[in-house]
C-alpha cells in the first residue's frame, strides 16, 4: 500500500516532488522513491505490508517500463508463477513487483489480470515517444486525482487532493457548482472534485497518453455476473462461500491485521468469517457519555462469540472541533457524512495499537441492497408512484426545498440550471435499462460508493498509515451481488435478504434481528446548545462568514441554527453539519489553495483514548 504522485510533459522541480511526497507521507511512511527524467516524474510513498524488505518503487527502475502503485494485488503469487514461467525475472516477492512484467506481456490489457484494489501510473519508454498509463481498480477503492492541462498537454497526479495542490497553480479556482453538488449528494460525484481543474479517475478506467499527445480514456467493462441461483438458499450459500474465501485472502499480510467491528451485520459477518482462520482483534468506536445509537454492546457480543480480542475506543465529544479540522484536511474536499470523524479516530486507534491492516464491512449495502432508500424506491415504483424525488432527497445533506431556502437568489437560479449529478449517471438512474432497483443499485455501486464511501475510507485510514481492506468490494462478491434478482435483494420490507441468509448461524440472533442503523456520529443529539460542537458551529456559521462567498444566505443559516436550538431535528442537524464541514474546508483550502505547499502536515495532533481490551 502506498501513495503515488508524478507528472508527465510538465515542468516540475525535485522540490515540487518532495513537497508532494511530504504532504502525503502519512499514507506511506516507510520509504519514498522517485524517478525523474526530462518532463516526466514518478514518485511513491510506501506503506510496507507485503515483503517488508522488498517493494522498492518505482517498480522496474532502470528498465523501459516503470510503475508506481497504490493498493494490493491479492493474486500476485499466481501472477508471479505465470510470469516466471514465461521467462520474466522478478526482483522480490512484493505484490506490485509483477506489474512491469505483466504489462510487457499483455500491454494495456494487463489490468484484466489483476485481482485487488489499486491506482497505478506506468511510464513506457520503449518507443521514440514516452507513454504514460494510469489505471484504477474495478470499483474505485484506491483514488487517483489529476490535473490535465489540455493547452500544454501536461499532467500531474497524486493519491490525495491536498498533495496535488502543491503542483503549481492546481486548484486555484473552485467550481461554481461545487456547493450545490455537495449539499445535493454530500460530496462531488463522477470525475468532478470541488476544483475546476482537478478530476478523479473513475473506477475501472485506463487513461493513456503519449508525450505531447491527447489522452485516451477507456472505461473497462464490469465483470460478468454469474447466473443467479434460483432459490434463496443457493444464492446465500454462494455468497457465504465467496465471502469466506475473500476474507481469507485479505487476511494475508506480513504485518498485523485487525477488524473494524461496528456491531452491525456487515462488519460482524466479516469478523465471524475471519475468526475461522485464527485469532482476531476487533475495534469498535463509541462516544464518551450517554448518546443514542450506541452499538458497543453489539460489537462486544460479536467479538466474544468469535473469540476475538476486543478493543473499545472512545472519543470525548469535547474534542470534536479539533478532530473535524484534521478530518477535513485529510479528505481535501467536503464530505458531509459524520462518520468521517469517527472513522478518522478509529483508524488512528488501530495504528496506535500496532496494526497496519484493517478489514471493514463497507460496500455491503450497495452490493446487496441494504439502504432504506433503495427499498422505498422499489416499493414506490411497484405501486406506480414517483420514486425519484424522494430518492434524490435521501442522498442529500439538505433536501431540495431546504437547499433553495439557504441560497442567495442568484445562486438559487444558478443551481436550478446546473444539476448536481453528472448527466450520464442521472440519465441512467432515471431512464436506464432494468428495473428501478437495478438502476438504483447500479447508481449506488458506480457513482455513490466510490465518491462518498471508498475515497473517505481510503483517506482516513491512510491518514494513520493503515491499509483498509474491503471484502464486500472484491470482484467475486460484487459480481454475485450484481447478479441477484430484485426479490433476492429486497422483498416484503426486508433489505439485504441474501446477505442475512448467508449470515444465519454465524452471528448472534441479537445482531441478525436488530433494526439497521448506520455506524455514525449521533449528530442531532450532539449538535445542540451546551456542547463544544454547538459553540464551534455557531462561530463557524456566523451569518457574515457563510455569506462572504455570495452563495449562502447568512440569515437563512442563522434561522436554521435557531430552529435546531429550539427543536432538534435530524434534517436540520444534517444540513448544519454539512455546512460546518464546508466552512471548515473553506478555511483550510479556499483561502490558502496557493499556499498549500507550506502546510506540510495535517493540523492538530489529537490521539483518541483507547480502553484496554
Amino acid at each position: 500500500m502506498c501513495r503515488i504522485f508524478g507528472y508527465f510533459n510538465a515542468a516540475a522541480t525535485p522540490h515540487d516532488m518532495r513537497t508532494v511526497a511530504a504532504l502525503q507521507r502519512h499514507g506511506g511512511p516507510d520509504a519514498t522513491g522517485m524517478s525523474l527524467t526530462p518532463g516526466c516524474g514518478l514518485g511513491s510513498n510506501r506503506l510496507a505490508v507485503v515483503d517488508l524488505d522488498g517493494g522498492e518503487q518505482p517498480y522496474g527502475r532502470g528498465g523501459p517500463v516503470q510503475v508506481v502503485f497504490n493498493g494490493e494485488i491479492y493474486n500476485h503469487e499466481e501472477l508471479r508463477g505465470r510470469l516466471e514461467g514465461l521467462g520474466h525475472t522478478l526482483p522480490d516477492h512484493c505484490d506490485g513487483s509483477v506489474l512491469p512484467a505483466l504489462y510487457l506481456e499483455y500491454g494495456e490489457d494487463f489490468t484484466e489480470h489483476l485481482d485487488g484494489m489499486y491506482a497505478l501510473a506506468l511510464l513506457d519508454s520503449r518507443g521514440d515517444v514516452p507513454r504514460l498509463l494510469l489505471a484504477t481498480d474495478h470499483i474505485g477503492m484506491k483514488p487517483l486525482y489529476y490535473r490535465w492541462d489540455a493547452g500544454a498537454r501536461s499532467l500531474c497526479f497524486s493519491s490525495e487532493l491536498p498533495a496535488l495542490l502543491a503542483f503549481g497553480d492546481v486548484g486555484a479556482r473552485v467550481r461554481e457548482s461545487a456547493l450545490e453538488a455537495y449539499l445535493a449528494t454530500r460530496t462531488p460525484f463522477g470525475t468532478r472534485t470541488v476544483y475546476e481543474d482537478v478530476e478523479v479517475l473513475e473506477a475501472g478506467t485506463t487513461w493513456t497518453c503519449e508525450l505531447g499527445g491527447a489522452p485516451r480514456v477507456r472505461r473497462r467493462p464490469a465483470d460478468a455476473c454469474p447466473g443467479p441461483a434460483e432459490d434463496g438458499f443457493s444464492a446465500a450459500r454462494q455468497v457465504r462461500r465467496s465471502l469466506r474465501s475473500e476474507v481469507g485472502r485479505l487476511l494475508v499480510a506480513d504485518v498485523p491485521v485487525a477488524l473494524i467491528a461496528s456491531g452491525g451485520l456487515d462488519s460482524s459477518l466479516v469478523t465471524a468469517l475471519a475468526a475461522e482462520y485464527g485469532p482476531v482483534d476487533t475495534f469498535n468506536l463509541a462516544y464518551r457519555g450517554t448518546w443514542p445509537f450506541d452499538e458497543r454492546h453489539f460489537a462486544r457480543e460479536v467479538a466474544e462469540r468469535a473469540g476475538a480480542t476486543h478493543h473499545q475506543v472512545e472519543i470525548d465529544p469535547a474534542d470534536f472541533p479539533a478532530l473535524l479540522e484534521e478530518t477535513v484536511w485529510h479528505l481535501g474536499q467536503p464530505n458531509a457524512d459524520p462518520i468521517a470523524l469517527s472513522s478518522y479516530v478509529l483508524f488512528r486507534a488501530v495504528r496506535d495499537a500496532g496494526f497496519t491492516v484493517a478489514l471493514t464491512g463497507d460496500a455491503a449495502d450497495e452490493v446487496f441492497g441494504g439502504y432504506a432508500r433503495m427499498r422505498h424506491a422499489a416499493e414506490s415504483a411497484a405501486a406506480g408512484s414517483d420514486w425519484s424525488a424522494a430518492y434524490l432527497d435521501s442522498l442529500s445533506a439538505a433536501p431540495a426545498s431546504l437547499r433553495e431556502g439557504l441560497y442567495t437568489e442568484a445562486y438559487r437560479a444558478y443551481a436550478r440550471e446546473n444539476p448536481a449529478l453528472p448527466a450520464g449517471a442521472r440519465e441512467d438512474l432515471l431512464h436506464g435499462p432494468g428495473s428501478v432497483l437495478d438502476r438504483v443499485t447500479r447508481f449506488e455501486l458506480e457513482s455513490r460508493l466510490p465518491a462518498y464511501h471508498l475515497r473517505r475510507v481510503d483517506h482516513l485510514s491512510m491518514a494513520s498509515s493503515v491499509e483498509a481492506r474491503i471484502p464486500f468490494a472484491q470482484r467475486s462478491v460484487v459480481a454475485l451481488g450484481r447478479g441477484l434478482r430484485d426479490h433476492q435483494r429486497i422483498q416484503g420490507g426486508q433489505v439485504k435478504r441474501t446477505l442475512y441468509a448467508a449470515a444465519a448461524g454465524l452471528l448472534p440472533e441479537s445482531v441478525l434481528s436488530r433494526p439497521k442503523q448506520p455506524f455514525t456520529l449521533p449528530v442531532t443529539a450532539m449538535l445542540r446548545p451546551g456542547t463544544s460542537l454547538w459553540e464551534y458551529a455557531r462561530d463557524m456559521l456566523a451569518p457574515a462568514r457563510v455569506a462572504a462567498a455570495g452563495q449562502l444566505d447568512g440569515r437563512a443559516v442563522e434561522t436554521l441554527l435557531a430552529g435546531q436550538a429550539e427543536r432538534p431535528d435530524d434534517t436540520a442537524a444534517t444540513a448544519l453539519w454539512a455546512l460546518l464541514v464546508h466552512e471548515v474546508w473553506h478555511e483550510q483550502f479556499r483561502r490558502s489553495a496557493r499556499r498549500s505547499s507550506d502546510a506540510g502536515a495535517a493540523p492538530g495532533g489529537f490521539r483518541p483514548m483507547a480502553v484496554a481490551a
